[in-house]
């Protein structure tokens, strides 16, 4: 199944630009007349007829609507620290985007490795991992913001935090957290660097909040952390 993405849409008329427009026309070959499905990244699907083919800006009729396509009945921030490496960090956005993810937030930690993060790769690869997965609502990639600041502006709902605290601290597991939860749940699930938080942002975080987690008894990589994060939420709403 084709889908193609427009940003512009007056409801009856939607317009794909110059990128999508020349995977339509040049490389699908589509022409006017041809029926596309085209997703607007808000959660709509809709079936369309082809009005104007030119590779530089092609438009559609719009002949049917589907609401919340390909959705899931939760709301998910997966606030991660990217990686040394970039492309691992690439990796969990494409995967936690075909899983189900609303919003993922880079955060630079004291012990971050990499100190510098731009979005716009990520937000590339979240819109192709959309339409690769059958979904019509595209992740939205914050710009970097560090740990604390995270922290300090989190908004209310169900918040963990995956960090080993050494000591007495109790830590639950996502699955008997979502317990409590019902569908709708704003969740927020943080996840450090490779260095982990610092113990004076996990304590800022439990003050503020965030219930400790863990992700069961192996030693896992950041992305490798964040995507089980995801999925485990996902299964959860599943049942």
């Amino acid at each position: 199944m084709e889908i193609f993405y427009a940003r512009e849409s007056d409801g009856k008329t939607v317009f794909l630009d110059q990128e999508e427009s020349a995977h339509c026309v040049k490389v699908l070959r589509h022409r006017r007349g041809d029926e596309i499905t085209v997703v607007d990244g808000l959660g709509t699907m809709m079936r369309c007829r082809l009005a104007d083919d030119s590779p530089k800006g092609a438009s559609a009729e719009v002949v049917e609507t589907f609401q919340d396509w390909g959705g899931h009945p939760y709301s998910l921030t997966m606030a991660v620290c990217p990686t040394k490496n970039n492309d691992r960090f690439e990796w969990f956005v494409e995967k936690a985007t075909e899983v189900g993810v609303d919003m993922i937030v880079p955060m630079i930690g004291e012990r971050s490795e990499r100190r510098v993060f731009k979005p716009e790769r990520s937000r590339k690869i979240a819109l192709s991992a959309m339409k690769q997965s059958l979904k019509a609502r595209l992740p939205f990639v914050a710009e970097p913001v560090s740990v604390k600041d995270f922290i300090n502006e989190s908004a209310d709902g169900i918040k963990m935090i995956c960090y080993c605290f050494e000591g007495e601290t109790m830590r639950r597991s996502i699955e008997d957290v979502l317990a409590e939860a019902a569908e709708g749940a704003n969740i927020t699930i943080m996840i450090g660097p490779e260095g982990d938080f610092s113990p004076e942002e996990a304590r800022l975080a439990v003050e503020n909040g965030y219930i400790p987690v863990h992700l069961g008894p192996s030693r896992l990589r950041t992305e490798t952390a964040a995507v089980t994060a995801a999925t485990a939420v996902y299964l959860h709403y599943l049942k």
